[in-house]
Order: C-alpha cells, then sequence, then structure tokens
C-alpha cells in the first residue's frame, strides 16, 4: 500500500548500463562491488550472482591487471547481471574487458595518460555503447588539488572531477556518470550538491569507506538521505566493511524509506514494550530471515498490541496486531482471522508469501492491461 514518494528527482540525461537505465526518468539503480580475488573466477562468480540475488541493478569488479581482465572474460560469461570493470590507470586493460563484454568502465580519463589513449578507449566505448563513470575520491585527489586547496574539500572534489569531464567532453562523450566520494558526510553532499549544478549526467551516490556494517549504514544513510531528498542521485553504492550483499540490503532500504524504489517488503515494527503481546524482536528476526527471498513491493506491519496495531495493519498489505487471547491478521487492510502465539510465525510467513503472490497477479494483470491500452 505505498504511496509514491513526494521527491522531484533532478533532471539528467540517460544512460545505459548493460540493459539497466540510469538517470532520466528511471529507478534509481542499486549496486554493490565485489572484494574476492578477480583472477578467482568461481569465488568472483559466486559472490556477483549472490549480490544480483539480493536485488542489485549492477555490480562492479575490480580489474587491476590483464590477469584479472583474463578472469573477467570468464566471470562475464557466467553471470547475467551487468558489469562494471574497475580499472586505473592502465588503458589497455579498458580496451581489453570492452571486447570482453563490460557493461561500464569506471576510469578516469585524466589517469589514463596521453591524448592518443584517451581518444583510443573513448573511441571503443563509443563503439560498442559502453558508459563511464568517472570516480572522484578524497582520498586520491592529485598532489596538484592538494596544494591549491591545502585538504581535500568539496571545491577540489568538484574541480577534480571537471577536469576529468572536460576530456571526455573534447572527444564529445557525453555516456558517462560521476561520482565525488568522501568519508565526511558534509564534504561529499557538499561536493554532490555543487556537481548537480555543474553537469547534466547521471550522478553515482556513495559515502566512501563509510565504516562497518553499523556506523557505515548509520553515515551512508544520513549522506545519501539528504542528496535523495534534494532529488540528486541516479544510482547508489553503500560502501560498508561487510558482506557485500548487506550494502544491497541497505541500499534498497533506504530507498524504500523514501518511497523512491520498491523491492521486496518494508516492514513496519513496532520496537516492542511491556504492551506486546508476542515477542516481537524474535518475530521480526525471524520473519526477515524467512522472506529475504521476497521481491515483491509490499507493506508488512509487526505490532505488539492494540494501540497503535490496528492503525498501521490497515495501512499494510498484511498486518499483525496482537491481542488478548489471540492476535490479529489483516490483509489489505481488513480484518481478516486471528492467530495464537503457538507457531504463529509459520502462519504469518504462510499468509505474507500468499498475499505476494496476489499482488504480483494483480501487477502482472495491470502491466498487460497497459501493453494492449498502449498497442490499441
Amino acid at each position: 500500500m505505498a504511496n509514491h514518494s513526494p521527491i522531484t528527482r533532478r533532471s539528467s540525461r540517460q544512460i545505459m548500463v548493460g540493459n539497466v537505465p540510469v538517470g532520466g526518468d528511471a529507478p534509481i539503480a542499486v549496486q554493490s562491488m565485489t572484494n574476492t580475488e578477480t583472477c578467482d573466477v568461481s569465488a568472483t562468480v559466486n559472490q556477483v550472482n549472490d549480490i544480483a540475488s539480493a536485488g542489485a541493478d549492477m555490480v562492479r569488479v575490480s580489474v587491476p591487471s590483464m590477469e584479472a581482465a583474463e578472469a573477467f572474460r570468464e566471470i562475464r560469461k557466467q553471470v547475467s547481471v551487468p558489469l562494471i570493470a574497475d580499472i586505473h590507470f592502465d588503458h589497455k586493460i579498458a580496451l581489453k574487458v570492452a571486447e570482453y563484454g563490460v557493461d561500464c568502465l569506471r576510469i578516469n580519463p585524466g589517469n589514463i595518460g596521453r591524448d592518443n589513449k584517451v581518444r583510443e578507449v573513448i573511441d571503443c566505448a563509443r563503439d560498442k555503447g559502453i558508459p563511464i563513470r568517472i570516480g572522484v575520491n578524497a582520498g586520491s585527489l592529485g598532489k596538484e588539488l592538494l596544494r591549491k586547496y591545502a585538504e581535500p574539500n568539496a571545491e577540489a572534489l568538484v574541480e577534480s572531477a571537471l577536469r576529468h569531464v572536460s576530456i571526455l567532453d573534447k572527444f564529445d562523450y557525453q555516456d558517462f556518470k560521476v561520482s565525488v566520494k568522501a568519508s565526511d558526510v558534509f564534504m561529499a553532499v557538499d561536493a554532490y550538491r555543487r556537481l548537480a549544478k555543474e553537469i547534466e549526467q547521471p550522478l553515482h551516490l556513495g559515502i566512501t569507506e563509510a565504516g562497518a556494517l553499523r556506523g557505515g549504514t548509520v553515515k551512508s544513510s544520513v549522506g545519501l538521505g539528504m542528496l535523495l531528498m534534494d532529488g540528486i542521485g541516479d544510482t547508489i553504492r553503500i560502501s560498508l566493511a561487510a558482506d557485500p550483499v548487506e550494502e544491497v540490503k541497505v541500499g534498497f532500504e533506504i530507498l524504500k524509506s523514501l518511497k523512491l524504489r520498491a523491492n521486496g517488503i518494508n516492514f513496519i515494527a513496532c520496537p516492542s514494550c511491556s504492551r506486546q503481546n508476542f515477542d516481537v524482536i524474535s518475530t521480526m528476526n525471524d520473519l526477515e530471515r524467512r522472506l529475504e527471498d521476497i521481491r515483491t513491493p509490499m507493506d508488512v506491519a509487526v505490532i505488539g498490541c492494540v494501540v497503535n496495531g490496528p492503525g498501521e495493519a490497515r495501512e499494510a498489505d498484511v498486518g499483525l496486531t496482537g491481542a488478548t487471547p489471540n492476535n490479529l491478521i489483516y490483509i489489505g487492510g481488513v480484518p481478516d482471522h486471528k492467530v495464537s502465539n503457538t507457531d504463529f510465525v509459520e502462519h504469518l510467513e504462510k499468509t505474507i508469501r500468499q498475499r505476494a503472490a496476489e499482488l504480483e497477479e494483480q501487477r502482472d494483470k495491470s502491466r498487460s492491461n497497459d501493453i494492449i491500452q498502449k498497442v490499441s
């Protein structure tokens, strides 16, 4: 029963990363990056598939050497999600992964070297329809900019980005996106806000090196939340010292909280108190684990008592309200049936899955009707 976001997004040029549109009116894309050794093809393929299964729209893979480029060739054959190759300095690696089917090149033109090398990469990208991501990071600003600004700041990040953009402009290449990441929330937010006024291309958001799972989630949520509320951002990556799958989960939770993207269940749950008629915390932990595979956008309310329960349940696709002697389950905002505390989590899981199937069927019919109307 989720409604649309009140946020007006920044207008940007649309590019294609494989079959995923980025920018324009496309949904904000969620991505992550592998942390396996790329030359370990099996481990990297497994992780790419895990990240994709969590809902990621695209996955970035580091390709630091020609050996890694050859491994990338095998990885590309075994996965279907769009792949971004992370490359620094060596233009020959960029040309090689382009030959092997990369969907986007993360490479800063100013770091490649002479114009002939840059032109070679851009001509190849243009010929194969491969976009480029310019990635500026506060931790790796050039010496000249550090001399000019004394220390990393938003102005330095933007100037660095625009220098790279000017190189692509010189070769009349416009299919790119840009990131200006910093581990400092204020610096990153300031840089993105400045850059959003300077270019029309999509922006890839991230608070780089944000930290471990808990701290990094909070820092990323604050920084990206401010930017997304401004309508800024076309792709996001949550940089966590954690399993990349967690990055995807957090990314979607941020987007769901702002009603910018729906992917799976949006849980509404009380923090629990002495009024609860069942153990809310263990119930939620169990439900999240059991229902991770559901991709149908839906709201599920789990409230431990009758004070706030009925109100939240009426607004959800499935709602559970704690009551005495039996808990009450709402479906589609209407009281449907009661259930005791005995094995009710398994019953609730079954109810949610059934409702998800019904909602998916309704969406399929709606999409079919839309297609028929367009054809006629």
